[in-house]
């Protein structure tokens, strides 16, 4: 019956581009159509404020940047594989306290299984060191999945700091938990999340990494050297085979269907959701900031935050991989989506999100009904 639910809701959105989006249209004056670029929306509630594409997906096709153009998504992907691990909590299957020796038996250290857990991962709160040796062995990273990101982890003889006493970002923690959900489930996590994240959603322009990207049908990332535009995704981007850090493809239209499925308990229960985007408290934490910022994936900005320029409390994640860089920006309070995917680098964490707040409000969105 919720799925039901969701899928009327979905039927029942309605379009209606805002007229007052000269301030919007300013950010992209510089981009040319004949280029990569990318695609940018604004929805408030259920109408659609702000949507913009430009460039092409892909420079020998020419083929133009719509809303169904499907890009990579980077590290928003993370929040779809927090989501598997706490879809798996509510099936009884784990528990996010669970240590992590539980599910890596040969980690060599005994003593670091057992101090780290599954919510320090989901955190960036492990301590746990990436001692990768990506640059001295490219080759070998160019291909290597998942299981081949974490091992060099397992390998680690000591810890940064102890778990929970500070945020360091750390992609292979998601190699880690990407496995973990293969562990539990028994099956690809990439065919979990599609059983439980995709299909329910209705979020069919989505595809997650596995071995090679989709070779067609997908978005390529570029990089600019003087007028040349040069292919930067598979093949020449060290560990972009890594899947759990960086691997869901997903066009636009399809993340607005997978934070609406977030917002209706689509494929978590409320209170699954709540905890994924809540500060995650921790007891012995001793950073200079007075508290963590890290949800289970997502990254929290409250409003009292003196660096929140939006006034609310902001829900996001951004990504980048190779060329591609995307950010996922939700205000709950004033029920503002603000997304964008790219395949060419910008300037996404200062003049598209930042500016970006700044137009929103200028032009009254959190106000309209």
């Amino acid at each position: 019956m919720r799925r039901f639910l969701f899928l009327i809701l979905l039927l029942a959105t309605v379009n209606c581009i805002a007229q007052d989006s000269k301030s919007f249209d300013q950010l992209f004056e510089d981009f040319s159509n004949d280029e990569p670029g990318g695609i940018i929306l604004v929805k408030k509630g259920d109408k659609l404020v702000y949507q913009h594409a430009f460039g092409i997906a892909d420079i020998n096709t020419k083929e133009p940047i719509d809303v169904h153009t499907i890009l990579n998504t980077g590290s928003i992907s993370k929040t779809f594989v927090a989501y598997g691990i706490l879809i798996l909590e509510e099936m009884g299957l784990l528990s996010i306290e669970d240590e992590i020796g539980k599910y890596f038996p040969d980690f060599e250290n005994k003593e670091i299984a057992n101090q780290v857990k599954v919510k320090h991962l989901l955190s960036h709160s492990s301590g746990l060191p990436d001692i990768r040796n990506v640059r001295g062995n490219q080759e070998f990273f160019m291909t290597a999945k998942d299981a081949g990101n974490f091992n060099p982890i397992k390998k680690a003889d000591k810890l940064k700091f102890q778990p929970g006493e500070k945020f360091e970002y750390s992609n292979p923690a998601f190699n880690g938990l990407a496995l973990i959900i293969e562990k539990v489930s028994g099956k690809k996590w990439q065919d979990f999340i599609k059983e439980e994240i995709f299909i329910p959603s209705g979020m069919d322009e989505s595809y997650i990494t596995d071995g090679q990207y989709p070779d067609s049908g997908v978005a390529h990332a570029y990089y600019q050297y003087g007028d040349e535009w040069r292919e930067y995704d598979y093949g020449e981007f060290p560990t972009f085979t890594a899947a759990g850090n960086g691997g869901v493809w997903c066009s636009i239209s399809d993340l607005l269907k997978y934070e609406s499925a977030i917002q209706h308990n689509v494929f978590l229960s409320q209170e699954g959701i709540d905890k994924s985007r809540s500060i995650l408290e921790s007891e012995n934490w001793i950073s200079t900031e007075s508290s963590s910022r890290m949800g289970l994936s997502w990254f929290i900005s409250a409003k009292d935050n003196p660096q929140n320029i939006s006034g609310k409390d902001i829900i996001y994640h951004t990504g980048s991989q190779g060329g591609f860089r995307a950010f996922h920006i939700s205000i709950p309070e004033e029920k503002i989506l603000y997304v964008a995917l790219f395949n060419r680098p910008v300037d996404y964490s200062t003049t598209l999100f930042k500016a970006g707040i700044e137009i929103i409000k200028a032009n009254n969105w959190y106000n309209e009904d």
